[in-house]
């Protein structure tokens, strides 16, 4: 599926012929073609009609790339992600990019939603590209890198409720949460590191292909990586303090229970001891008191006492 845009806003045919015509006249529209899901047709356009490198091709064919960028004469090839979250996965959708002087070509096997928007953006209100070629490429780069903000956003959320549910309660799957969150955010945070230094040599070695009143758009946008970076940076160590927050909680936990154990057992060890000591088949200690009842009561009352002392003594050091 192509989609073809210049400053104008959407143009309405894309076969071969009107392409190559708009890219002809790219110095003075601009030109941008996003192609969808790529078969040969659109292989076939890429590496005879626009004469991009073969091994571009390959890479796009063939996907599971990493961040990057390459230096061609008359372009630059980059290839950029878009992260998105479903449940507590992070998927991270492929993008490549053929950046020239006054064109942009996009290429990208799933639906791009952020690029779908934009389009219809530009095609509405044709003045955001600000008359300019180069000003399609920004827009596009843009966008694709403010697409990852919410799915940080998102992540902060889940990592802050979960933080709250493991000091209410601290559960096995609130652990195995914190071990696949976090693996997550390290595999996010790999790929907005390698992300950022792409487009830090895009600036650096690639603005050339851009005009140079650029500059200062192309810098907002590395610094959106940036913060991104530091936002994952920021979530790996929270996620290890949720991990810290849990152990904590279950050894707290644990030793409330020991101690109620042993509040309990301290409870039972005099009465165990007058029970056991009295129970002996001594003829003194069966003689001793003349009354059954007497012996009863004395007995009952002396292990009442011992316990309210115990009592007394735990209440005092604030051990119950």
């Amino acid at each position: 599926m192509r989609t073809l845009l210049t400053v104008n806003g959407l143009n309405a045919s894309t076969k071969i012929e009107e392409i190559t015509r708009c890219f002809n006249d790219a110095h003075e529209l601009g030109f941008w073609l996003d192609i969808e899901a790529p078969d040969d047709a659109d292989y076939e356009l890429l590496e005879h009609t626009f004469k991009f490198h073969p091994l571009t091709i390959e890479d796009i064919r063939h996907q599971d790339q990493r961040p990057k960028v390459d230096e061609y004469n008359d372009y630059n090839f980059a290839v950029l992600f878009v992260a998105e979250l479903a449940g507590d996965d992070i998927r991270l959708l492929e993008h490549h990019m053929f950046v020239g002087a006054h064109y942009l070509i996009t290429v990208h096997q799933e639906t791009s939603p952020q690029l779908k928007e934009l389009q219809e953006r530009i095609h509405k209100s044709p003045e955001l590209a600000h008359g300019k070629p180069s000003f399609l490429t920004y827009l596009a780069i843009d966008t694709l890198v403010d697409a990852t903000f919410p799915v940080l956003d998102k992540l902060d959320d889940e990592v802050d409720a979960l933080e709250d549910e493991i000091t209410a309660k601290a559960t096995q799957l609130a652990l195995n949460r914190i071990y696949h969150m976090k693996h997550t955010v390290s595999e996010l945070r790999r790929f907005l590191g390698a992300q950022r230094d792409v487009f830090q040599r895009l600036i650096t070695h690639g603005i050339h292909l851009q005009q140079q009143d650029m500059t200062l758009y192309y810098r907002d946008v590395y610094d959106h990586m940036v913060r991104q970076y530091e936002t994952a940076d920021s979530l790996r160590d929270l996620l290890t303090g949720a991990m810290d927050v849990y152990l904590s909680t279950v050894s707290n936990r644990l030793n409330e229970t020991t101690k109620a154990l042993t509040v309990i057992a301290s409870l039972f060890l005099p009465l165990s001891f007058l029970t056991g000591f009295f129970g002996m088949n001594f003829s003194y200690l069966v003689n001793v008191l003349e009354s059954p009842y007497l012996a009863f009561a004395i007995g009952v009352a002396t292990m009442v006492v011992a316990t309210l002392i115990q009592l007394y003594f735990f209440r005092r050091r604030g051990w119950i």
